[in-house]
């Protein structure tokens, strides 16, 4: 369990238009240098809950912490800790890269020679050095992602809400953009990403709340939501229909197939029962041609406890 101090604290947050309540008494803790995702269907408040924490619109009540700041008492100052990124990039595609990066230093107020100079350094951080002169318009979908997001940390924010980084991205540019992010937690910046990729919060979420009808419906590591679902299994292919019967009248499986010699063995995502099963497998002499554990992933956590909508 983390030690770090939570760098977003939120509790009882509630927000409602007209009869629709959108969020229905939000609680969330997200320690400094953490990667938090948010998951939910459509509707589900995901837009309005990062609107509220990034001071864009205000809740009807809860009480929200950013970087140490009030929320309700000290927007500027939540203001000047964080960094947005959203789906849409807000790179002006007739600027070049680096003139993007130094329009955002002028507008931090960072003065013409310390401005340069952090250009030049986020250009070189994010690989953009060689096209640095080059017009934001001619650049690829991942670079225009990378300069984006170099244009946020022109600010040095501590928290940065990452609105689906990589929509629309080829999966090496998606994969780069995921060692970025990973860099920037260790350099001690805390992200709250929204994604539509399970695949990505999997991969770099330290935690994942699912969030339906308004309401925080589960909350943990990947691992532990995974662990929420049934469905975890040991395959089970024989080389052999002696072997295959032999294992069948000892293992109970939750199901079979006769023609390929394939059991399906219940497995709760723990070694116990894998360890176990080889140990019996081994003491009968009962000889496995393939072996395979499966886990629930986050898509059958998403299904099973969200609805659309």
């Amino acid at each position: 369990m983390s030690t770090a101090p939570d760098m977003i604290s939120v509790s009882g947050l509630r927000k409602s238009y007209g009869s629709h309540r959108v969020l229905d008494g939000i609680d969330l803790n997200i320690p400094q240098g953490s990667i938090f995702s948010l998951l939910g269907p459509n509707g589900a408040g995901k837009t309005t809950t990062v609107q509220i924490l990034s001071t864009l619109i205000k809740p009807n009540a809860g009480q929200v912490s950013v970087a140490g700041h009030d929320l309700a008492r000290q927007p500027d100052l939540v203001r000047a800790a964080i960094g947005v990124t959203g789906q849409f990039s807000a790179v002006d595609g007739l600027l070049t890269g680096e003139e993007n990066l130094r329009l955002m230093a002028d507008l931090n107020r960072l003065g013409r020679t310390p401005g340069r100079k952090k250009a030049r350094e986020l250009l070189e951080r994010f690989d953009l050095t060689g096209a640095a002169g080059k017009r934001a318009a001619t650049y690829s979908g991942g670079m225009r992602r990378r300069l984006d997001l170099a244009m946020t940390m022109v600010g040095n924010p501590k928290v940065i809400f990452l609105d689906e980084p990589t929509t629309g991205l080829d999966p090496r540019s998606r994969r780069s953009m995921w060692q970025i992010v990973r860099e920037l937690v260790d350099d001690g910046v805390t992200i709250f990403l929204t994604t539509q990729y399970l695949e990505e919060a999997d991969q770099l979420a330290d935690r994942i709340a699912m969030l339906n009808g308004g309401r925080i419906v589960a909350e943990g590591s990947p691992e532990e939501l995974k662990r929420l679902v049934p469905g975890g299994h040991i395959s089970l292919k024989f080389a052999d229909s002696t072997s295959y019967e032999l294992a069948l009248r000892g293992v109970g499986p939750i199901s079979r197939n006769d023609e390929a010699l394939t059991l399906l063995v219940p497995n709760s995502g723990g070694t116990t029962t894998l360890r176990g099963l080889i140990d019996w497998l081994d003491s009968h002499a009962i000889k496995v041609e393939e072996l395979s554990v499966h886990t629930p992933d986050l898509d059958d956590v998403f299904l099973a406890l969200t609805e659309s909508r």
